[in-house]
């Protein structure tokens, strides 16, 4: 994507080299795909898809406040929003905060960062921020928070610290037109610590997410940095739940691709690996599955091995829970087979292989028995790695538990 100081650029992201997926990154080797294109006939996406007097869903090419681009599905709506509606009161405070998307932007970052602090308050008292030293952020007055895999002192930072660093090295690599492992490595920092190496979760990474929005939010539509910071933004809505406002986040994300150009397979597959995610968590297998098994067999036909890897994990996951344990078994064989042990994936895998042994109807001794020891060596991992509190680990624990039910109940002497 060519990512030259203040150009206008079209993202190719791509999932290569993410661990386990869960990340939004640009690809290694960006192209530059527009120079040119001009916004003047265009409304950019904003994540206010709703109109702010009515709620009623609008258009791309919406009516909006002069001053603050508020957005209105009528004129009607406009008028009794200013009458009626408080926005007489607030027109120039958004303004002055950088426009409607801007400033809503701004406000749900200080909500995600007041929940992240809030969390981790009990964990953090007594501790300082690693990167400025201090227990307040010197200007926010914001407390700390960790969200990673870091033990006992280590990993305690300010949210505006992660993200002012972040913001930095991204820009150090836009001015020097760095890509593959340099880009890589820099745009990371929007959601994996510098200490353990670990992606932040939860609510850490949801406040992440608005901090990379908020940071890139006012570049044109198509520059490629707004459209990271719009996927980064989407992962951390679903890491804490928030799956209408993610899948609208990827679907739009995707929308804009296809309108701008159509032939990039590479960020659109990313786009729709991630929808597929979002199917997952609200129990929308079949159309999970669905989708995986397209991102599965192209990612195959490109010959991008890893994301082939992550997706046709992704499309076991929704197997199993659709109760096609064989599939999803006959599906992880060969998976496993091709998995480096150095991935981020692997455990996560070798437990979703797990439940294909003990779940499967009319399962032996034998695989029920190397279900449950495989799922004791991934939690010895995922605890040294990730740590006794993280959702993999916890969800790892459930796992063996029921493991081990089953090993009692169906095979008992």
């Amino acid at each position: 994507m060519g990512r030259g100081k203040g150009g206008k650029k079209l993202g190719a992201l791509g999932a290569a080299q993410i661990p386990g997926a869960k990340a939004w990154c640009p690809s290694p080797n960006p192209q530059k795909r527009l120079d040119d294109q001009t916004q003047t006939d265009q409304a950019i996406f904003t994540l206010l898809n709703n109109c702010a007097s009515c709620a009623a869903p609008l258009p791309r090419l919406a009516k909006q406040c002069s001053r603050c681009k508020t957005r209105y599905c009528s004129a009607a709506c406009q008028k009794k929003h200013w009458e009626e509606g408080g926005h007489d009161a607030l027109c120039k405070k958004i303004k002055k905060g950088g426009g409607a998307e801007q400033y809503h932007a701004e406000k749900k970052y200080k909500e995600a960062v007041a929940v992240a602090v809030e969390k981790y308050a009990d964990d953090a008292e007594g501790q300082t921020c690693y990167i400025c030293t201090q227990a307040l952020h010197w200007k926010t007055k914001e407390g700390l928070v960790r969200g990673c895999a870091c033990h006992t002192t280590e990993g305690f930072v300010h949210v505006s610290c992660l993200a002012e660093q972040a913001k930095l090295l991204v820009a150090e690599a836009d001015e020097n037109n760095l890509d593959g492992k340099g880009w890589m490595t820099r745009w990371r920092r929007w959601d994996t610590c510098n200490l353990c190496k670990q992606q932040y979760h939860g609510v850490v990474r949801c406040a992440l997410g608005w901090a990379c929005w908020k940071t890139y939010v006012g570049r044109p539509e198509e520059d490629g940095l707004r459209l990271d910071a719009m996927g980064n933004l989407g992962q951390g809505l679903l890491d804490v739940d928030e799956v209408d406002a993610a899948l609208q986040t990827f679907e739009s994300n995707l929308a804009i691709t296809l309108r701008i150009n159509p032939h990039d397979e590479t960020h659109s597959l990313l786009c729709k690996h991630f929808i597929a995610r979002c199917h997952q968590k609200t129990g929308r297998h079949e159309e999970a599955a669905r989708l995986f098994r397209l991102v599965y067999a192209k990612r195959k036909a490109q010959k991008d091995t890893m994301n082939a890897l992550y997706a046709g994990f992704h499309l076991a996951r929704s197997l199993v829970e659709l109760g096609r344990y064989a599939d999803a078994k006959s599906l992880m064989l060969p998976l496993l087979r091709g998995l480096d042990s150095r991935v981020e994936q692997n455990p996560l895998m070798r437990r979703v292989y797990a439940e294909t042994l003990y779940k499967t109807e009319g399962a032996s001794r034998d695989d029920v028995s190397k279900a449950a020891t495989t799922l004791e060596d991934v939690l010895s991992v995922m605890r040294k790695r990730l740590g006794a509190g993280h959702p993999d680990t916890l969800g790892t624990l459930t796992e063996l538990d029921r493991a081990r039910m089953t090993l009692e109940d169906k095979f008992q002497q």
